[in-house]
């Protein structure tokens, strides 16, 4: 049996076969999605139909026992097409929980808002076993990919599988654009721009190393970084290259700056670094 009728038992429609890399598909019960994904190496493949299939199929232009005479190399490339596949599943099965999240949330006031300076401002909140989590929807092009769930006592995670890199929240009122890690962050830099009438794009990275990815990506802005105790907020903004506000005190973001010194100083603090005065 050929790799194309291998790959359509299993529900795939494959036109032309593409050598080495992981390639998304239709598959027969969903011709207008590509719910399907394959990878071919030539005398070895792997299939994957995410309606029908928990893991790939493999496989063998010479019979299931061809594995065994393949060099140590070629085993690697093997387990590599494999976890390619399977990661794409975990991905995909994450997105679809994301989604299915999101539809169960109401729009609801949250004790971590409250702990950070917002007793009244509302978010994404699911109640789940009695607990309410904040849901932070995850997005990259604009495509739900996961989503950040936080605790009433701050604690985080996000969903098993999901994409985080070149993730992000926005907060778009078409204007500047503004990077940082945390959302309490992002809703701190939000009011006092509100406040000083400066339009922005507010993006919420999750990581250090995610927004190193994100505000390089993007032309101009300000990084709002964290002066993390172990330097790593700094080195971030120093390495994107971009004009960045840091607090003078270590282990406090911006977040923290503005409960403790309201609106007025912290957009005074915004505009030194956006201006240089």
């Amino acid at each position: 049996m050929n790799f194309e009728d291998f790959a359509r038992i299993h529900g795939l429609i494959i036109n032309n076969v593409v050598m080495n890399r992981s390639i998304r598909v239709p598959t027969e019960d969903k011709p207008k999605k590509t719910n399907g994904s394959y990878k071919f190496l030539g005398d070895v493949g792997f299939v994957m139909n995410f309606a029908t299939m928990d893991k790939p199929a493999v496989w063998f232009a010479q019979g299931i026992n061809a594995i065994k005479e393949k060099p140590k190399n070629d085993i690697n490339k093997l387990w590599n097409a494999l976890t390619d596949i399977e990661n794409n599943v975990k991905k995909d099965k994450a997105s679809s929980k994301a989604g299915w999240i999101m539809k169960q949330t109401k729009l609801d006031t949250h004790p971590y808002l409250t702990s950070k300076g917002f007793p009244n401002e509302t978010g994404n909140v699911w109640m789940k076993d009695g607990e309410p989590l904040l849901v932070i929807p995850m997005s990259i092009d604009r495509r739900l990919v996961g989503c950040q769930l936080i605790q009433s006592n701050g604690d985080k995670k996000f969903l098993y599988g999901q994409t985080t890199k070149n993730a992000v929240f926005t907060f778009d009122a078409k204007g500047m654009p503004f990077f940082c890690e945390g959302y309490a962050t992002a809703l701190s830099v939000r009011q006092v721009l509100k406040a000083s009438n400066i339009k922005y794009c507010i993006y919420v990275c999750f990581s250090a190393s995610n927004m190193k990815l994100i505000a390089g990506s993007i032309k101009g802005g300000l990084v709002i970084a964290d002066n993390d105790t172990n330097g790593i907020g700094e080195k971030t903004a120093i390495n994107i290259g971009k004009r960045y506000w840091m607090s003078d005190t270590i282990g406090q973001d911006f977040n923290d700056f503005h409960i403790l010194n309201g609106d007025f100083k912290a957009s005074q603090e915004l505009k030194k670094a956006l201006y240089g005065l």
